[in-house]
């Protein structure tokens, strides 16, 4: 389960969140690639925007399933 006290500061605000425990694997990315991108020294991924229709928010869902770190989370602020 991701740590809502560890999101990364790359994170928009709002449901969905990705925490220090990413390790770039890019999972998230290629399943949700309209909502996660990985930061500019590729060292982890982040939410840049937040689920904006149903197909967004179950690639996002998708995405925290398919984490291998479970590091996406979506109950943020």
């Amino acid at each position: 389960m991701a740590n809502k006290g560890g999101k990364v500061s790359e994170n928009v605000p709002g449901k969905f969140y990705v925490d220090d425990q990413c390790i770039a694997c890019g999972v998230c990315e290629g399943s949700a690639p309209e909502n996660f991108k990985m930061n500019d020294d590729g060292s982890h991924a982040y939410v840049y925007k937040q689920p904006a229709n149903d197909g967004e928010i179950a690639a996002s869902k998708d995405s925290m399933g398919s984490c291998p770190t479970n590091s996406i989370g979506d109950d943020g602020e």
